[in-house]
């Protein structure tokens, strides 16, 4: 039985949408985040990456950034920037890219669910980058990048959103990526309650991309448990900011690999080897992207190859029957001595959203090679999370991103 209640979020004040709502924080560089915030004296990555507003001497997580992080979100609350909502409510997330509309529900998860498993994941953290949001987080004492969640679609749910769907959004704007943003409130007793009984009835819900924001979200919540020994449960520091999903909207991209030397052999011997694990075609000079699951395309010397997989080589193992682990276990780590891919610098990972000239590109200044994957399915990824496993690095790139500051949930002090 999954916990998933309404909570009266902090919105940006109608029409500075556009101007506050800011890219995850985890996307940007310093110097990225930087000129990012430079001609917007809005952007909520001020409050997110906070160590905007202080010099290169000044390290990314001094105390200061933090105060000033908390300072700027008090300030745009004083001057109106945000408004409160006056009750709980659920709200409808809708996201648009390139024609393509996916729709969630914004609403707070129990810290409970993720203790106890009811919230699955695919992915460890590591407590090294918990910590800056773990402080960012209790600086604040507010959540403010929603979590990413999956569910298995429900009729109930769906019959709610479309009926609001059918009237005016609240908020409509379009960001500088072309993404189109709408948002609605459902703030009608039937309607809260049909959504927090449907996700009364699920054994499940998954992380589909936060993990690290999602436990320290728990983490400051555990803190706030000790600091107040009387809580009931029922404090907002028990849930966390999340927008649910349905798995069957959910688009996931290939996130693809690029190799920066071949261990010793030429592009011929690599290749030659590859013919030994499946069926090898030169596909030539044209970008290819494979069409299937146990397909990957490859560049190598200005030229495009594809790889099927012998059937051999594809397991029912929900994370060894993964195309990228069939990769890893028979091409990276025996050619190119790649054991770690989380650590080895040889290796480096580009998300689908830059294209397969991005693969070019890299090859053409600081790689050798370039895997280009076929995208990991949202049922691949329940499989793994529902087995209790955990996927290997990169397997996922998600897209469209949540944006951060258009909806906060304050926690107490």
């Amino acid at each position: 039985m999954a916990r998933v209640i309404p909570f009266k979020a902090i919105r940006p004040a109608k029409g500075l949408e556009d101007r506050i709502a800011a890219l995850p924080y985890d996307v940007y560089n310093r110097a990225e985040a930087k000129e990012a915030v430079k001609d917007n004296d809005k952007s909520f990555l001020r409050i997110d990456r906070a160590e905007t507003s202080f010099d290169d001497s000044v390290d990314t997580y001094d105390d200061r950034v933090y105060k000033k992080a908390d300072e700027i979100f008090r300030k745009m609350l004083d001057d109106g920037d945000f408004v409160r909502d006056d009750g709980a409510c659920y709200y409808i997330y809708e996201l648009t890219m390139n024609g393509r509309a996916q729709t969630g529900i914004v609403a707070c998860a129990s810290i409970d669910d993720y203790l106890n498993s009811v919230i699955k994941k695919h992915e460890n953290t590591r407590a090294d980058k918990e910590v800056d949001r773990i402080r960012h987080v209790d600086s604040l004492s507010a959540q403010t990048g929603p979590i990413f969640l999956a569910y298995r679609a429900d009729n109930d749910i769906n019959t709610v959103i479309e009926r609001i769907k059918g009237t005016n959004a609240v908020n409509d704007f379009v960001s500088d990526d072309g993404i189109r943003h709408r948002v609605w409130v459902i703030n009608e007793d039937a309607d809260i309650n049909a959504i927090t009984d449907a996700f009364a009835r699920m054994d499940s819900i998954y992380i589909a991309d936060g993990h690290h924001r999602c436990a320290s979200a728990v983490k400051v919540g555990l803190k706030r448990r000790e600091e107040h020994p009387d809580y009931t449960g029922n404090e907002d520091f028990n849930y966390f900011l999340s927008v649910l999903f349905p798995d069957e909207q959910l688009m996931i991209m290939d996130y693809n690999r690029v190799i920066k030397d071949l261990n010793g052999l030429s592009a011929s011997e690599v290749l030659k080897k590859l013919e030994e694990l499946g069926e090898l075609s030169d596909r030539g000079e044209k970008p290819y992207k494979p069409s299937h699951k146990g397909e990957v395309s490859l560049f190598a010397d200005g030229r495009w190859y594809s790889l099927y997989f012998d059937k051999r080589l594809i397991v029912n193992d929900p994370v060894a029957g993964l195309d990228v682990s069939i990769l890893q276990d028979n091409v990276l780590k025996p050619l190119f001595g790649i054991e770690d891919p989380k650590t080895d610098k040889r290796i480096d990972f580009v998300g689908g959203i830059r294209g397969l000239d991005e693969l070019v590109r890299r090859c053409n200044t600081d790689c050798r090679m370039a895997f280009a994957m076929f995208p990991t399915s949202i049922g691949e990824l329940f499989a793994v999370a529902d087995a209790g496993l955990l996927m290997p690095p990169k397997s996922t790139w998600f897209e469209p991103k949540l944006r951060s500051g258009l909806f906060i949930h304050e926690i107490e002090r």
